[in-house]
């Protein structure tokens, strides 16, 4: 297929290549140069603008960092919908608000086209290896057409519903996933509050009932105090953003999500954005005064 494929960063660009790898041919458009260079030398067609990779693909593929991107990206001057026509379709792998997703889809659906909102799962590390989890809302038909593209992407994809969706269970997503990291941070600041060996706390923990993946990965981080970022803490602090907007205009509770977002706007005041998100643990330790750098 002619395909299309817009936000080449740490995990767009690896998502990019897997579709090049099983033979579709690649039309790219980036706002840094910089971002095409692993593609240079290859079959790939850069384009000067979203109007025109999407008047030259039959698919095209999204995965930028917020809602404001993806809405210029899609409806902005010489955006994607410029070049849409019917039958052409948007799968947008960015986490972004619900409410912006079905904006999106009507806007394209008035030209025949359509909009997949399907939010990934799995960071950097899910992409190159191909093993991401995928989310999708929109139609049924116009995700059976793009399947076999998403198939290159990941090892789970669920159609939640219809439009909007995909962005609803991507946000229960990062609420589960980031208010386990949270909980990790308070027992790894408990435990050094006891003065024990972090690394043999979290051995045991593992071989509990409390074992989980983000107590593998990021209490490994918190014990080998590596706060490089794995995926940067201002991503779900973003993402905690969306989460807090829906709360309010549904007026659901969401009390456990109400404190992480704060311990998350604390990481942010600290400066901690570009950091890892297990640099939770070190907010905890600032406002405890035992703050270990």
């Amino acid at each position: 297929m002619e395909v299309g494929f817009i936000g080449l960063g740490a995990m767009g660009r690896p998502m990019a290549q897997h579709l090049q790898r099983a033979g579709h041919r690649l039309h790219l458009w980036a706002r840094s140069p910089a971002s095409l260079a692993p593609f240079a030398g290859s079959a790939a067609v850069v384009h000067p603008s979203p109007a025109a990779l999407a008047a030259a693909t039959e698919v095209a593929f999204t995965m930028v960092t917020a809602s404001t991107d993806v809405e210029a990206v899609a409806l902005g001057e010489d955006g994607l919908i410029h070049g849409a026509r019917a039958g052409w379709i948007q799968v947008d792998t960015s986490t972004i608000a619900p409410a912006t997703a079905r904006r999106v889809a009507a806007a394209l659906a008035a030209r025949g086209a359509a909009l997949l909102d399907a939010p990934v799962s799995g960071g950097e590390r899910g992409a190159v290896a191909a093993t991401l989890a995928i989310m999708v809302g929109g139609t049924v038909e116009a995700l059976a057409r793009v399947r076999p593209l998403l198939e290159c992407l990941g090892r789970t994809i669920v159609h939640v519903g219809d439009s909007g969706a995909g962005q609803v269970a991507k946000a229960c997503n990062q609420m589960i996933m980031v208010s386990a990291i949270e909980a990790c941070a308070e027992a790894m600041h408990l435990a050094n509050a006891h003065r024990l060996d972090l690394g043999r706390v979290r051995a045991a923990l593992m071989g509990g009932s409390g074992a989980s993946r983000m107590l593998e990965v990021m209490g490994e981080r918190m014990v080998r105090r590596d706060f490089a970022a794995g995926v940067e803490s201002r991503l779900h602090h973003k993402d905690f953003g969306i989460l807090m907007d829906e709360a309010v205009r549904l007026g659901a509770p969401l009390p456990i999500a109400a404190q992480v977002w704060q311990q998350l706007n604390a990481l942010m005041a600290a400066g901690g954005g570009r950091d890892d998100t297990a640099s939770l643990l070190r907010v905890l330790e600032t406002a405890s005064g035992k703050d270990r750098a």
